[in-house]
């Protein structure tokens, strides 16, 4: 099941991505040669408007394929004939789309079990007790960051363990500055002495899509920073999951929540597929060779010189940087596998 399950959120992530580039491709007259759902053989395939629409073998992704997209062409809707910023948009709907499928399933999330705000209740002896915290503020900011959702302290305490943090909360209308320094509990886990009851509360329609958008910049926030300390060498090899890693994930989530019944095992799937989402779109904004952050890097100076990067150096590079990925996928798949199996 848990197979079948990560088929089905790929598949719908990465079609929602194709949909992004073929969408904007139509919208700026760019010669869409096939938009397909699935890889391989085509099982089913029927040409309408110029393209060829497909459904292919393997039910895994799909794939939108330009005229002219890495190559030169002479036809009038190939990609690299239209204008800088027209490709642009084409190249960044991807992840756009990604995000946009984000807010959409942060809504439903939101819709039914409602949203975790900030008001805390405060633990004795620890340090925000000792700053005059009481219980029923509501932290409006922490680290010098906008809080919206009470995960997003979590997150913060995860990042940032041991770290004194500037915490500004509201009561009774009236905003209020500490400084806290955390301690650790009988676990050795640093704590500033606040906590929130997993209580969600379901708000009005204009409560919900706010709160969407925040459960959207949530894992936003989560990515980004996740990120860093990667590049920071701040966490290892270990930490990051390829598709094995996911695939145990979800079949983990699945079988914890299946005693609760169909209704939470959706809504645990549509969770894991929010953060696949925004992953996706965050992964391939980054400014590497063969995706499209990489491509957007070529096109942003080319709007800025006023010329393009001759295609087959751009090529070359988008070739490499294909290589460089394909090897890291490797070590990443073996290291999922030696971590699941071993």
């Amino acid at each position: 099941m848990s197979i079948i399950l990560a088929l089905l959120i790929f598949s719908v992530i990465v079609i929602v991505h194709e949909l992004g580039h073929f969408l904007l491709a139509k919208r700026n007259k760019i010669t869409v040669v096939e938009f397909s759902v699935g890889m391989g053989p085509r099982l089913l395939s029927h040409v309408w408007g110029g393209t060829r629409y497909s459904v292919k073998l393997f039910p895994l992704g799909g794939s939108c394929m330009m005229a002219g997209e890495d190559e030169e062409s002479d036809e009038e809707g190939a990609f690299g004939n239209k204008s800088v910023w027209a490709r642009i948009a084409v190249v960044a709907a991807g992840p756009i789309f990604n995000f946009l499928l984000a807010f959409v399933l942060s809504l439903i999330i939101v819709s039914n079990i409602g949203y975790d705000d900030t008001v805390v209740d405060v633990t004795p002896g620890y340090p925000a007790a000792e700053a005059g915290m009481q219980n029923g503020d509501e932290i409006v900011r922490m680290g010098g960051s906008r809080t919206y959702v009470y995960r997003e302290i979590r997150l913060y305490n995860s990042m940032y363990q041991g770290s004194k943090a500037e915490v500004t909360f509201r009561r009774d209308g009236t905003e209020h500055t500490v400084t806290l320094t955390p301690v650790a509990d009988e676990n050795g886990y640093y704590r500033y002495g606040f906590e929130k009851v997993n209580i969600r509360t379901k708000g009005t329609v204009l409560q919900t899509l706010g709160y969407s958008a925040a459960e959207l910049r949530y894992w936003l926030k989560a990515t980004v920073e996740s990120l860093i300390k990667l590049v920071r060498g701040h966490v290892g090899l270990d930490d990051v999951s390829g598709p094995v890693g996911i695939v145990d994930a979800i079949g983990t989530t699945y079988e914890e929540s299946r005693a609760d019944g169909w209704y939470y095992v959706m809504l645990n799937m549509i969770v894991m597929s929010i953060l696949l989402s925004v992953n996706l779109g965050v992964m391939n904004l980054l400014p590497i060779p063969a995706l499209d952050g990489g491509r957007l890097i070529f096109l942003l100076f080319e709007a800025i010189r006023g010329k393009a990067v001759p295609q087959e150096k751009e090529s070359m590079v988008h070739f490499l940087g294909f290589v460089v990925l394909m090897g890291l996928m490797v070590v990443v798949l073996f290291n999922d596998i030696r971590n699941v199996f071993l």
